[in-house]
């Protein structure tokens, strides 16, 4: 039986070893093999829920179905356990240790976890950014209504050419009342990727908690959380790391977890003594979590580094396309060291609805507002971006 597991694991592993990033035709043949989208499909909205490969789909429904039938004498939940082999293995993958990770659905209800969790007083100060997504931005202002916090925000420069453009606009905004600084690793507007370790360098060594929300990174970069010196980061796995639906991280610092309450707990949570205490949410579907464990190796058997390799490839592609019109105002940064799988602009038009209208008939999904965002995976086709620009020429010249 192990060894059919190990051959059959061997053989996966080298049909879905991957190709150069800009070998087009064969990334077609791993989106065929792997992925469930129709032909008819251009996806360009991994920013906000990425596309699960088929491996992930059925180790989840397996899961689920194995678990109805109890046929083990394990309950198919998580919320109390401590899980500790999926911790392991995602601390491994994101460069920290298990003891300082958690499980938990979203990077929104970490960044909750996280402002619920400290204790800050009337008149403390949380600096945030211009560019936080309104789940990094809103935890902040509930705490605002419940303690009296102040919040102000860094302005950053849209683009920014250098990363440290953008950490001199953050570290500038710094005053003597500034008790927490929170930011987003990649931007959810404009894709930027922020210098996260100078940030958190220079913040900390002013006695200052560093918060990072990091919704975008884990799949869509390299990242290895260590580095960055931060007190707490949240995160999402199911937009660039191919997870099921309502999976997420929340790290927290080893010596910081005297300084976070947990904001749900069970019996016994003071005496954890490591991260799990952050994470003992009741019960919740164990399915997801195998679904993980599916994706983490199938992100290890074709590559990480040529994923995100792949994955930049696209975003530059994007970022040519969109720099030949006229009335698209670029907002992800000229340097292209400053994203990795989004670009985002603005349309110097009054009216976008045509375009949803022509893009809705193409099947063309992106996500859609004042900004335009395309999130290229290793599913997206370079015909899935021209046909959003070829849409964009033809509704607007």
């Amino acid at each position: 039986m192990l060894r059919r597991q190990f051959l059959h694991s061997t053989a996966l592993a080298a049909a879905t070893a991957a190709p150069p990033a800009d070998d087009d035709a064969a990334w077609l043949r791993v989106r065929k093999e792997h992925f469930s989208l129709p032909d008819w499909r251009a996806y360009l909205n991994t920013g906000s829920v990425g596309a699960a490969p088929n491996r992930v789909v059925k180790a989840t429904n397996d899961y689920l179905a194995q678990g109805a039938s109890y046929a083990t004498d394990v309950y198919p939940r998580w919320g109390y356990e401590a899980m500790e082999p999926h911790r392991a293995a995602l601390a491994k993958f994101l460069g920290t240790s298990k003891e300082e990770l958690a499980l938990t659905h979203n990077a929104t209800e970490s960044m909750n976890l996280i402002a619920n969790g400290l204790d800050l007083r009337s008149g403390d100060e949380v600096l945030i950014t211009d560019q936080e997504h309104p789940s990094g931005r809103g935890c902040w202002f509930l705490k605002q209504a419940r303690t009296g916090i102040k919040i102000r925000e860094a302005s950053i420069p849209i683009p920014p050419r250098t990363s440290e453009e953008i950490a001199t606009a953050v570290l500038s905004a710094i005053r003597p009342e500034t008790r927490v600084l929170s930011f987003s690793g990649i931007t959810t507007h404009s894709g930027l990727l922020f210098p996260i370790a100078q940030i958190c360098a220079a913040a900390r060594a002013k006695g200052i908690v560093t918060v990072v929300d990091a919704a975008h990174l884990p799949g869509q970069v390299p990242m290895h959380i260590d580095s960055f010196g931060c007190d707490v980061l949240a995160a999402s796995l199911h937009k660039w790391m191919l997870t099921p639906p309502g999976c997420g991280i929340l790290y927290v610092r080893k010596d910081f977890q005297s300084k976070l309450w947990p904001t749900i707990v069970v019996d016994g949570w003071q005496n954890s003594k490591d991260a799990i205490k952050y994470m003992q949410l009741g019960c919740n579907n164990r399915a997801e979590l195998e679904g993980t464990l599916a994706a983490l190796a199938f992100i290890e058997e074709l590559g990480a580094e040529k994923i995100y390799a792949r994955i930049h490839h696209l975003a530059r592609y994007a970022y040519a396309r969109a720099a030949k019109f006229p009335y698209v105002k670029l907002l992800s940064s000229p340097n292209h060291e400053l994203y990795g799988g989004m670009v985002a602009f603005e349309l110097d038009r009054p009216d976008y609805a045509p375009l949803w209208t022509k893009l809705a008939q193409r099947k063309v999904w992106t996500l859609r507002g004042p900004k335009i965002r395309i999130s290229s995976h290793i599913h997206t086709r370079p015909s899935d971006i021209d046909l959003f620009f070829d849409t964009l020429k033809e509704v607007f010249g």
